[in-house]
């Protein structure tokens, strides 16, 4: 369905309005520069907070981005990072493949751009890991391209300001469409991108929306009508499968054997317990069972019940892994489904 422009007045005072509001109101990340200045973010920190930000919240990647840059205070600095240090410094954040992607995009851009992230928005989505809207992002912030970065709390104002009440994903073109209207094309389109996604982060809310407070409220057709609440449209959540497998713990001498899963799917190039397959169902546990407590871990697209159990350290020590000490355990970079496997098999070691 087509969706009704806003006139050439209204949006001018609506970039008005919120850029107005954003100069008040910015959060104070380290990955920003002030808004209303003419100093643009480094490009690789900007980077690297757009891809750690997919799918985790801002609370959760502020001390990781804090970390990795102290860390590796540079781009040159990142690329040239073991992986294996990489994987296990992005321990407990999650989606381990945005770490791998981290460090093939770091390496592509020392390698072929003499490690300098290129400006414009197409050259970016060539790159490893980065899709429309991260390399929209980086274009916008970084280098003030009039690139429209549109994350979910932009397209949560963007759909109350127009009023599309298409459910998602079909209502994304319409979205988009929308937010391509809106955008500033003046080196403006950095501090507006962050501006949408501070109001959709503080005022325009997925719950109870602060519509009374908003600097665009005039503006939002949704919140006019009262139907702001109910907009974007969702579609109806399907159920997540449930898939089980196994973590052995297998200790000798106060260490434990830890493995490495393979570089290719889940928790890929990631320190683990063994253990087999998961599978998509149950298998009937040995007897005597062993088993020493159970890990329920959310995974995008299934739900994962992992069985910890007691090994045998001799018989069960096969394959390619290392003796590592229980007591350095947390120096591991274990993955939050690993690393809870084994606080349960610790607190029970007899």
């Amino acid at each position: 369905m087509p969706v009704e422009s806003q006139s050439a007045q209204s949006i001018a005072a609506l970039r008005s309005a919120l850029l107005r509001w954003y100069a008040a109101h910015a959060r104070s990340l380290p990955w920003r520069a002030p808004p209303g200045t003419n100093a643009r973010p480094d490009a690789y920190r900007v980077w690297l907070s757009e891809v750690m930000l997919q799918q985790t919240t801002v609370a959760a990647v502020t001390p990781y981005f804090e970390r990795f840059t102290r860390r590796w205070p540079t781009l040159s600095d990142f690329a040239a990072a073991e992986s294996a240090d990489i994987l296990a410094a992005w321990a407990g954040l999650g989606y381990y493949s945005r770490a791998r992607n981290l460090v093939a995009c770091a390496r592509q851009v020392v390698d072929e751009h003499g490690g300098m992230f290129p400006a414009s928005e197409a050259a970016l989505r060539q790159l490893p890991g980065i899709g429309d809207y991260t390399a929209a992002a980086i274009a916008a912030i970084a280098f003030g391209e009039a690139a429209v970065p549109v994350d979910a709390n932009v397209e949560r104002v963007i759909a109350r300001l127009y009023a599309i009440d298409e459910p998602l994903p079909g209502a994304r073109k319409a979205i988009g469409q929308a937010a391509r209207e809106l955008w500033p094309a003046d080196g403006a389109a950095g501090d507006f991108a962050q501006a949408m996604m501070d109001l959709g982060s503080s005022i325009c809310t997925n719950r109870a929306p602060a519509c009374l407070t908003c600097p665009l409220v005039r503006q939002c057709r949704a919140a006019c009508s009262g139907a702001a609440e109910s907009i974007p449209v969702k579609p109806a959540k399907r159920p997540r499968p449930v898939r089980h497998g196994e973590a052995r713990w297998i200790e000798r001498n106060g260490d434990v054997w830890l493995i490495r899963r393979p570089e290719k799917g889940m928790l890929g190039g990631m320190r683990a317990l063994p253990g087999g397959e998961w599978l998509d169902h149950a298998e009937t546990p040995p007897a005597p069972d062993g088993t020493l407590g159970v890990v329920r871990h959310l995974f995008t697209h299934f739900e994962l019940n992992l069985r910890v159990v007691r090994g045998e350290a001799f018989s069960d020590a096969v394959g390619e892994g290392e003796w590592w000490p229980i007591s350095r355990l947390d120096e591991a970079g274990l993955p939050t489904l690993y690393r809870r496997a084994a606080e349960i098999a610790v607190e029970e070691r007899p």
